[in-house]
Order: C-alpha cells, then sequence, then structure tokens
C-alpha cells in the first residue's frame, strides 16, 4: 500500500439478534452496568419483505456500543438470528479496568453464575473474564498486563506482526507469547 488509509475512529456499535430483548437488556444493563441509551422500534422493507423490529444499544465508556435487534415474526427471528456458537474463540472482548472487573466478576457470581457459563483466564499479557449473556454469546471482559503494554513493546509487536503471521502461516507454530 502506498498511502496508510485513515483509519475508523472507533467502533460505533456491533449488532446481535436475540430472543429476548428483557433477558438481554437485565444482563447488559443491570448485572454487567451498560447503560440502555437508545430504542428504535422499526418497519422497514428488507430482502422483499417489511420487517418490523425493535433495535437496542448499550452504551461503552468511549460511546460506542452493544446491539440488539428482536423481531415481531417469528421466521424474521430466524432468518436474521441463527444460533450464535457456543465455541469460546467466537466472543466479543470488552476492555475494563481491574476494578470493573472485579465488580462484574463479584456481581456474576452473586447471582449464580458459574463454570462453564463464566470462567477467567489468564493469558499472560491480559487477564479474561468470559461470561455466557441470555444469548448465549460469550463476552471478554479483558484488562492488559502493565508489563504487556509498554510502548516499546507495543511498538515491537506492530514492528513483528506481518512477520509473524508468515512465520505462522508457514508452518513454524512456535508460541510467542513471552508472558506464560
Amino acid at each position: 500500500m502506498s498511502t496508510q488509509a485513515k483509519l475508523p475512529s472507533r467502533l460505533h456499535h456491533t449488532a446481535y439478534v436475540t430472543k429476548d430483548l428483557e433477558a438481554t437488556r437485565r444482563f447488559y444493563e443491570d448485572l454487567i452496568g451498560l447503560p440502555l441509551v437508545a430504542t428504535w422500534c422499526e418497519s422497514d422493507e428488507l430482502f422483499g419483505a417489511m420487517r418490523t423490529y425493535c433495535h437496542t444499544f448499550f452504551e461503552l465508556a468511549d460511546g460506542s456500543a452493544l446491539a440488539f435487534f428482536q423481531f415481531e415474526k417469528p421466521e424474521d427471528q430466524q432468518l436474521f438470528g441463527p444460533e450464535i456458537p457456543s465455541s469460546p474463540f467466537h466472543h466479543i472482548a470488552l476492555n475494563v479496568d481491574v476494578e470493573t472487573q472485579q465488580g462484574i466478576e463479584q456481581r456474576l457470581r452473586a447471582a449464580g453464575y458459574k463454570e462453564p457459563d463464566t470462567y477467567v483466564l489468564e493469558h499472560g499479557y491480559c487477564r479474561s473474564l468470559y461470561v455466557k449473556d441470555p444469548n448465549g454469546m460469550i463476552v471478554e471482559f479483558t484488562h492488559d498486563s502493565p508489563q504487556a503494554i509498554t510502548q516499546d513493546l507495543l511498538q515491537a509487536r506492530r514492528a513483528k506482526a506481518h512477520q509473524e503471521l508468515k512465520r505462522w502461516l508457514s508452518g513454524d507454530r512456535t508460541s510467542n507469547n513471552v508472558f506464560r
């Protein structure tokens, strides 16, 4: 690439389909602490049919949001809301500080969440708290280790990103996580 493309300024929202907007609201607003900041009830002609749905937004600190749709008709719900894979490798990760992660962890425990619906992984470069939301989606609340976010280390990771990918793709599967 001859010129650097201008990067998007931030995530605006990421959207998912939910079967139960009230259960989703209770989880994200009451339990996790993300405020419901917008609810749009709409009908649009989409893909050859009128679709009626409710679209909610739960705000993150930077103004971005997690958004959820619920459709009026079961056939639209089925069409646009396939089951979310239950794989831990299909998730959304949200950055939090230590205090926020501890608060979420305590509220989850108090609400009766336990393994396998919530668990912690120490990746070395970050500590991650995972939880399944009411839709079966895995949400990760992670905070970086201070040793892993120094400017020198971040610049070194950026400088080697393509080289490390090429190494992996060529068959060298050696771990490069020096924090574990």
